[in-house]
């Protein structure tokens, strides 16, 4: 069992693009410990795009400060970093339709690690940093499953299999992660955490419209997937879960190396299932696609014919052990978060109640 968190109040923290989904409830989370965020933005003098976030910290015994940093500009991090004992580094792009994979994605994610850690480097208050990297750094498709040592995914498996042109999103994760650990191994004074999270469901501090996480809940709930939904195995974890993980990751004082966070070892069906107690009424699919349509029309919806040979109607497993062991965390069950999900939706009018 994890010991007892120890969380000095008297240094501020970093978290970096403050105003993602992910970094939404870590932020929340620190504030209510006490903790001063010194939170990166694109903006910070748009105190409107920014206010959720101001409301939290009045809401709480912590306190937030904003500044502007760029992932691409070495250096750009100084300021905000300055007198930090922990960096929360969650900032990266999250998009599936991307013209330049290389441009939108990798670049953006390795350089502003590189960008990140390397302040901390030169930045000597900071002890710890905690990477908010992905399941994805440890598998391309679920079909990789079947390659693994153990038969599970777990903290020792890299991801092998994606490349530019075939999940750039797992890729950019995996090069981004490689180059966190490239980096902290060439030092001794502060210490690397990596958050190797499955798919991140669950309602954020705000909706998040342009996350696929909100897209993926809203065609599983709005008529999207009527025609049928993908027998699509994947982990879920609930964003408040994850948050507590980063707090975990940063003050527990023996907390070391990667940690996969998985609640469920979910599918779509099984997402779907969870739901129907609650949300019967609204669109929820009630057939699963065969293999052979979505390989058919998937190039029309987003979905490759590689990703549908290698994910659809494969098993997916992780071992979420070490989380619990070495973190304490405790997960909530997949139809709690769901459903708060799907609460929130409605009551944003994201998703029309019947």
């Amino acid at each position: 069992m994890s010991s007892e968190l120890s969380i000095p109040t008297d240094a501020p923290v970093l978290v970096t693009g403050a105003t993602g989904y992910v970094a939404g409830r870590v932020v929340e989370r620190l504030l209510q410990e006490g903790l001063t965020v010194h939170a990166t933005v694109r903006d910070p003098s748009n105190t409107e795009r920014l206010g959720y976030l101001t409301d939290l910290a009045q809401g709480s015994p912590g306190e937030i400060r904003f500044f502007g940093a760029d992932l691409t500009k070495p250096g750009s991090f100084a300021e905000a970093m300055e007198g930090c004992q922990v960096v929360f580094h969650v900032a990266s792009p999250f998009i599936n339709n991307v013209e330049d994979p290389q441009k939108e994605l990798v670049d953006p994610a390795v350089d502003g690690t590189t960008n990140v850690l390397e302040q901390a480097n030169a930045t000597d208050s900071v002890t710890r940093v905690v990477v908010t990297s992905s399941c994805a750094a440890i598998y391309g498709d679920a079909i990789d499953l079947q390659s693994t040592p153990r038969g599970v995914f777990d903290e020792e498996v890299w991801n092998t299999t994606s490349t530019l042109t075939h999940n750039a999103y797992s890729l950019s994760k995996t090069l981004a992660e490689r180059k966190a650990w490239e980096i902290a191994e060439a030092q001794d004074r502060w210490r690397l955490v990596v958050c190797n999270p499955a798919l991140v469901m669950g309602p954020g501090v705000r909706i998040h419209p342009s996350s696929e996480s909100h897209n993926l809940m809203k065609q599983m709930v709005d008529g999207t997937m009527a025609s049928g939904m993908p027998d699509l195995q994947i982990g879920v974890v609930d964003v408040r879960d994850l948050a507590e993980a980063h707090l975990r990751a940063g003050f527990l004082p023996e907390a070391e190396g990667r940690h996969v966070l998985v609640g469920t070892n979910a599918s779509v069906p099984m997402m779907v299932d969870a739901l129907r107690a609650t949300w019967g009424k609204l669109r929820l699919p009630k057939r699963i696609a065969p293999k052979w349509l979505l390989w058919l029309v998937g190039p029309f919806a987003g979905l490759t014919r590689a990703f549908v040979s290698r994910n659809i109607g494969h098993p997916w497993k992780a071992d979420n052990s070490k989380s619990i062991e070495k973190l304490g965390l405790t997960y909530r069950p997949l139809a709690d978060t769901l459903n708060d999900f799907v609460q929130q939706l409605v009551d944003d009018g994201t998703v029309q109640a019947p």
